[in-house]
């Protein structure tokens, strides 16, 4: 094939280096618009797995490159006159321009012509003499911009300023420097690469870049100003700028990440950062571009494989490869961009969120990077936790909790999952096995299913309630039984059901209308959950002073009935979310309009329920903290606002879920989906939260609650299926301070043994 190489970066040399390698026949040109020894950009960050990938396609450029790396271990964090040393994290640096000289070297090697300042057109029409035609000019592709409506090109501007510089000052270790000034916090990325050289990026937020005056000054203006701010750390160095003769202000950036619906156009591809961009805090740009270059290499050289089919397999797999490290980028930008949610960490506790940021880093990870260190954060956990200095490392899951007077043994919560199982709202033997199975299955709280407040007020025929006394004497024998035979405590969730109300039971399917026997319901606003279901009556005021009455009441059952803590759900798309979300609050009245107005009747039910419920008693609300609908729904930046308010009303926890308050919203779902939602609103508003939402290992909680992105982590799923959850994480941890059934011991210990086993077989 005749082939023309649009971009001497690292994605168009290695490409045309990995066809050659594959057939010597092609014939391929390569245009380069800058100078042979132009660069932007210093060093380069690989993995050790990225290097096995270069050694298997290409031995001679891959020993190369691997022969002048620098490698370092350590990260180094510096934060508010403290520096966070951690080990283990085998970084591999290469200066940019030492890279692109080993490529062009074998490329020529292997017959690539090298064509350099040659301004490659973005006529297709002016590459008709070519089979293919390769865009590897980088996120800002001339060539994909031109035919950008075939690409599905989708481009966000990212929120914070940057500029890559360079400098002479050696960094033996990762090094993040976070430094406060009048103008607000700056910070740097520093890593040291080949030729004695390290790469130092200064990030900050655009409000305080433009405080500093650096919206007006020139690039030597603006090297001095960081020189000044990070003094301490270049020891006499100074930085250095590759930004050509740009003027001051657009020498700094914002990150443009870049996603493209398809990569292929007639004989046109797209290859690295012109398909796609990784945000510099993952460093992972040029890993993406090279295996995008094998790949594409390895596909259009296979024996049988059309042209076609070979681009569809290579977007398709690279695509999930890409996506992958776009979600990971996506959460160490947002970690950057929100950086003042987490400055009033405790130093050691910072440096944990700053490592998890991006969520590819987990807290048994980091065990096996550093041990030491991460049982030193085990032991500050505990020891925040107890109030007291602790000298033996325990997971962070299995520190206790205060909610006013209630202590809580472990950090692990049975989140509420609806049963469908009672009868005319009475729980019975069913409910006694189910919680009782999972409280001794070492959970530190349960959750009840959301009890009913009235019989209208059921989701379903089968749902539980908390409004006739044969409710008290039901739930009393369930309290009791997991009372005294576990050190488990119970809350009791309260709710109504609303607009989703007289429905059938959830297998026989979600949210869909009874055959017969409808109750009427009642909502904020006459607005149906789906064309399905009823028009709701909307509420009067009357109607109002019921409900509440029927909230209060059952507040009262559930402390006859040894409850240690009540909930308030408020959440997906039931009686009081309804109020809260635009989507169906379409009132015209004080309870209707502004966020304020749409929370005023959910207040009053919780300010009555707190009333009535004991001081020393804790209290939560359930609260959707994202419609998914965009700026039409509830959002994040609500969200946070909702948990203040009802913080303010007396609520100690906020339970962070989201969504099922519109039927036709889009969520984003994922591992740890809601996570974020329950750590904006805990470190923004300052409120206590739980997490919930698709996590399912120790490690996720673990890694949650070091991270402070949350207090109490709730499962539901997992508890479905093993009600032991709790004890089987602390077998695996050899965590031995956890409550277990004397019935139960010899398993937990031959449980224990095995897992250890698997481990030491597995290392």
């Amino acid at each position: 094939m005749r082939i023309a190489c649009l971009g001497g970066g690292p994605a168009g040399l290695y490409f045309a280096i990995s066809m050659k390698l594959r057939d010597p026949a092609h014939d391929i040109d390569l245009f380069e618009r800058n100078r042979r020894d132009d660069t932007f950009g210093w060093g380069v960050v690989f993995s050790d797995q990225t290097v096995d990938n270069l050694m298997a396609n290409d031995p001679a450029s891959g020993a190369a490159i691997r022969d002048e790396f620098a490698h370092w271990d350590d990260i180094e964090v510096h934060v508010h006159g403290e520096t966070i040393r951690s080990s283990g994290h085998g970084f591999i640096g290469i200066g940019r321009k030492r890279l692109l000289g080993i490529l062009q070297e074998r490329a020529r090697e292997l017959g690539v012509r090298l064509h350099f300042e040659h301004e490659a057109s973005a006529d297709l029409g002016d590459w008709a003499g070519y089979d293919l035609v390769i865009a590897a000019d980088g996120a800002n592709s001339r060539i994909r911009s031109a035919h950008e409506e075939h690409f599905g090109v989708d481009v966000q501007v990212r929120k914070n300023k940057f500029f890559w510089f360079g400098t002479w000052k050696v960094f033996e270790a990762f090094t993040f420097a976070f430094e406060e000034t009048e103008a607000g916090w700056v910070w740097a990325h520093a890593y040291r690469f080949g030729d004695g050289l390290s790469t130092f990026i200064v990030e900050c937020a655009p409000d305080t870049w433009a405080r500093l005056g650096l919206d007006r000054m020139d690039q030597p203006e603006a090297i001095a100003l960081c020189e000044r701010i990070f003094a301490k750390y270049l020891d006499g160095h100074s930085l250095m700028s590759n930004a050509g003769h740009l003027p001051g202000p657009e020498a700094w950036l914002q990150f443009r990440r870049i996603v493209c619906d398809r990569w292929s156009y007639r004989n046109l591809i797209l290859l690295g950062d012109a398909a796609h961009t990784a945000h510099f805090s993952i460093g992972s740009g040029t890993k993406l571009a090279l295996e995008d270059s094998i790949k594409l290499a390895e596909v259009l050289n296979r024996p049988g494989l059309g042209r076609e089919q070979a681009l569809e397999e290579y977007q398709a797999e690279r695509n999930l490869e890409v996506l992958k490290l776009q979600n990971s980028a996506r959460n160490s930008t947002e970690w950057f961009e929100t950086l003042e949610r987490y400055l009033h960490f405790e130093p050691i506790q910072f440096a944990y969120s700053l490592l998890t940021r991006s969520q590819r880093v987990s807290h048994e990870n980091l065990r096996l990077r550093d041990k030491p260190w991460l049982e030193g954060v085990e032991r500050w956990f505990q020891s925040k936790a107890l109030g007291t200095p602790v000298n033996d490392p325990a997971p962070p899951m299995f520190a206790p909790y205060r909610l006013r007077g209630l202590r809580l043994h472990n950090r692990v919560v049975v989140s509420p999952m609806a049963m469908y199982s009672a009868r005319d709202g009475t729980p019975n033997d069913f409910h006694l096995v189910h919680y009782g199975t999972r409280a001794q299955g070492g959970a530190g709280l349960l959750y009840t299913e959301m009890t009913c407040v009235s019989a209208e007020g059921r989701i379903s025929p089968g749902c539980t309630g908390m409004y006739a006394p044969e409710h008290v004497e039901a739930w009393t024998r369930i309290v009791g039984f997991v009372h005294s035979e576990t050190q488990a405590k119970l809350c009791l969730q309260l709710g109504h059901s609303g607009p989703k109300g007289s429905t059938k039971v959830g297998w026989e399917g979600y949210d869909v209308p009874l055959d017969g026997g409808n109750w009427p319901v009642m909502a904020a606003s006459d607005v149906p959950w789906s064309p399905a279901n009823q028009i709701p009556r909307p509420m009067t005021r009357p109607d109002m002073d019921e409900v509440i009455a029927q909230f209060v009441a059952a507040v009262r059952m559930g402390l006859e009935a040894g409850f240690d803590m009540v909930e308030l759900h408020a959440a997906h798309g039931y009686l009081l979310s309804s109020f809260v979300t635009p989507l169906t609050n379409k009132r015209t009245d004080e309870y209707g309009g502004s966020l304020e107005n749409r929370l005023r009747f959910p207040l009053e039910v919780f300010a009555a329920m707190r009333s009535a419920w004991p001081a020393d008693k804790p209290m939560s609300v359930r609260i959707s903290a994202n419609d998914w609908m965009g700026d039409q729904g509830v959002t994040p930046a609500d969200a946070v606002a909702i948990g203040r308010a009802f913080a303010e009303a007396g609520a100690d926890l906020i339970d962070v879920s989201a969504g099922q308050t519109w039927a036709d919203c889009a969520p984003v779902y994922g591992r740890m989906f809601q996570t974020p939602f329950a750590d904006r609103i805990r470190n923004e508003g300052r409120v206590a939260t739980m997490a919930v939402g698709n996590i399912y290992e120790a490690d996720h909680v673990n890694s949650i609650l070091a991270a402070g992105r949350a207090d109490l982590v709730a499962l539901a799923r997992p508890h479905l299926v093993d009600p032991m959850w709790t004890l089987r994480a602390a077998a695996g941890h050899d965590y031995r301070g956890i409550h277990v059934p004397p019935q139960y011991r010899a398993g937990m210990a031959q449980l224990a043994r095995n897992l250890a086993r698997e481990a030491e077989l597995k290392a």
